[in-house]
């Protein structure tokens, strides 16, 4: 079996954690989380993935000695709830998980948030290791220590910054995915160039079709997504600064996700991720900060994986201005009642701009909502 590409977290006070990204992680899991130490482990997943993979996660433990229980949710973003949250701490409790053990997220970004998440809470402080399934998991969600739930006043309001102690993204896994899923994750990876990688951006907009399909190119991915987040996570653990960068696209589209009840039905978080991106280069070009043809590049290459670029694409309707202002309202990066903006100068160019005026934010969702 060819070893993995492996991608190092370097944070300080034994904190430090490896990114394992390669194919058949999962049936390899036994044996790396028997090294960590633990006597004894918690899946949390939801009933979709655990059907696929719950029950070879828990042979290969068990093999390697651990004792092992399951945990499921119903799958989706509802499952990020104070009611999911308390069932999954409870079930973990019932499992006889203790501190020194490990809580172990297999599924997607809504999974590896809520069981981060009651990691963090059980016992003041579980130990915990990320098995993404999913691409914007496996590229975004697993990486750097941010989980949480949310609140009905808006996305990931409620959580903790706490950090696996290893990262097994089993690219196999992704073999499995909807199209749909699939292409939502891949706003994520192509988030990573608009960020700061116009090379990266320049190499996806190439090889996009490798990623989608499984060959070498979908390794090369995950490891260029999960080496950039690192180095920023490394530099800014906690969103001080320079980590917000992450979030381009993200004001609109967590706006969005909120204004559509969290309903994967009707969009998943990557869908309102590439509407974000396509607005927040938008709005970068109608503020002058970027040429308009870099825009029109970004919303091609993401119409062209299958993705949404515009607010008119959210399934029955995204609202008018004034609700999407509203929903823009509970962001996590609202600072004294101001919004802060992830904007950009150019495809690899992007910075914070925080206090963004309210009136030409509306001024502009106006004129979006009126495009054909």
């Amino acid at each position: 079996m060819t070893e993995p590409l492996s991608v190092h977290v370097a944070l300080d006070g034994g904190r430090d954690y490896d990114i394992l990204i390669g194919r058949g992680l999962v049936a390899q899991a036994g044996a790396r989380l028997a090294a960590l130490g633990a006597r004894a482990a918690g899946i949390v997943t939801d009933t979709n993935v655990g059907a696929l993979y719950a029950a070879d996660l828990k042979a290969s433990l068990e093999a390697a000695g651990l004792r092992a229980g399951i945990v499921a949710v119903p799958p989706g973003e509802a499952s990020k709830s104070y009611a999911r949250f308390a069932e999954v701490c409870d079930g973990l409790l019932a499992l006889k998980i203790e501190r020194n053990d490990l809580v172990v997220a297999l599924g997607g970004g809504v999974v590896g948030d809520l069981a981060g998440f009651a990691a963090a809470s059980l016992r003041r402080g579980v130990r915990f290791v990320q098995v993404p399934t999913s691409l914007l998991a496996q590229v975004d969600s697993s990486v750097g220590g941010k989980t949480g739930i949310n609140s009905p006043l808006g996305k990931n309001l409620i959580g903790a910054f706490h950090q696996p102690r290893l990262v097994l993204a089993d690219t196999a896994s992704l073999d499995t995915l909807s199209e749909r899923e699939m292409r939502a994750g891949y706003a994520e990876v192509a988030k990573y160039g608009l960020i700061a990688d116009e090379a990266f951006f320049a190499w996806c907009e190439a090889n996009w079709r490798g990623i989608f399909s499984g060959g070498p190119e979908r390794d090369e991915a995950v490891a260029t997504c999960c080496r950039a987040k690192a180095g920023v996570v490394i530099r800014d653990e906690r969103e001080d600064r320079e980590r917000a960068l992450l979030n381009l696209g993200h004001t609109f589209g967590h706006a969005l996700e909120r204004i559509t009840g969290y309903s994967s039905e009707r969009l998943v978080h990557g869908e309102g991720v590439a509407i974000g991106l396509a607005l927040a280069f938008r709005f970068s070009a109608r503020l002058g900060l970027c040429a308009g043809q870099e825009a029109g590049r970004v919303a091609n290459h993401l119409a062209l994986a299958g993705l949404p670029t515009r607010l008119q694409q959210v399934p029955g309707g995204s609202g008018d201005a004034d609700a999407i202002l509203d929903a823009m309202a509970q962001d996590k990066k609202v600072r004294d009642g101001a919004l802060t903006f992830i904007l950009a100068r150019g495809i690899g160019q992007s910075f914070i701009a925080p206090g963004v005026d309210r009136a030409a934010v509306r001024a502009f969702l106006e004129d979006e909502l009126a495009a054909q």
